[in-house]
């Protein structure tokens, strides 16, 4: 029996249209294509030829449009009495002029902070800073970086009221004024970075930059198995507490152990009186790194330049 021939009597059924079929007359819902209702709560937000829209609804292919936000007005790094970057960076020795130009316009050179991709651009090697893939190159000819192996009985500093030898018998007849990186005491052997930046001496000495250095010392033994334990923890020392960032055991002798410590401190003394403060005096005590460079086989009294990866490795360690 279809719904056009039910008998008045026959009970309606729920939700049918009272006087008449789904649909059809006065007051009825609109059906959709494809015999769905049109009504409340029938449709699916957003489908083709659904209900009426709602205030803020899009539709699946037009996502919401963020505002636009300011963006920082670019820098202009151009300097009109500087040099060419391209040919800077060549000199610095990041590669030839062509490579340099490759790099410059794939957008992978940035001059203070800023990428620059046209190769006219000029700047000024003595103030500006540039990053290579985000590694700073040094393009100042006169900045100088050298690693020293300190000889033992050396006095670190560059002029010794005592008389006893100190730096200033091995670089004292230089141009620059160079600074020394940290210190090392008379009895302490070992590498020693000199240069005449001082801003990137001053953050590779400074203990809030956090840059490593590494010590091999010669201590009485034998070594507990807690002491690494200990010092990692901290020790007290009479000028407040300290700590290695690490520590390991290298070898062992009869009566006494080489240990390697790791440390970012730069207080006086602070390796020998960690070490005796947990019952192993020290001794003998040499600096084989500072941040990424090792003294490796550099031999006792001498000196070399630090080549353009190790100073970039540096600026690196030192956040510059």
């Amino acid at each position: 029996m279809t719904e056009h021939s039910r008998s008045p009597r026959q009970p309606r059924k729920k939700g049918a249209a009272p006087g008449g079929s789904r649909g059809s007359g006065s007051g009825t819902r609109r059906s959709e294509p494809g015999g769905r209702s049109g009504g409340k709560g029938s449709s699916k937000a957003g489908a083709k030829g659904g209900g009426p829209r709602f205030a803020g609804s899009t539709k699946p292919s037009q996502p919401t449009r963020l505002p636009d936000r300011n963006a920082p007005a670019p820098i202009d790094v151009h300097d009109p009495d500087g040099v060419r970057l391209q040919k800077l960076m060549a000199a610095a020795g990041v590669g030839s002029r062509r490579v340099c130009e490759n790099l410059i316009a794939q957008g992978r050179v940035e001059v203070d902070g800023q990428i620059v991709t046209e190769l006219g651009v000029r700047i000024d090697a003595k103030s500006q800073v540039v990053h290579v893939d985000g590694v700073r190159i040094n393009l100042d000819e006169d900045r100088v970086y050298l690693a020293f192996n300190k000889p033992k009985g050396v006095v670190t500093t560059m002029h010794d009221e005592l008389g006893r030898i100190s730096l200033e018998d091995y670089v004292g007849n230089r141009e620059e004024r160079l600074f020394h990186v940290g210190r090392l005491d008379a009895d302490t052997e070992g590498l020693l970075l000199l240069t005449n930046d001082g801003d990137l001496a001053h953050r590779l000495q400074h203990p809030s930059y956090g840059v490593l250095k590494t010590y091999v010392a010669t201590i009485r033994g034998p070594v507990q198995r807690d002491v690494g334990k200990r010092l990692r923890e901290g020790v007290e020392l009479e000028d407040g507490p300290v700590s290695v960032d690490s520590f390991r055991i290298v070898d062992h002798q009869p009566g006494k152990a080489m240990v390697e410590v790791v440390l970012h401190e730069g207080r006086k003394h602070v390796v020998r009186r960690m070490l005796e403060a947990v019952g192993h005096p020290v001794l003998e005590l040499v600096r084989t790194e500072v941040g990424p460079i090792r003294l490796a086989d550099l031999k006792s009294g001498r000196m070399r330049r630090l080549n353009k990866a190790e100073i970039g490795a540096l600026y690196k360690a030192a956040g510059l």
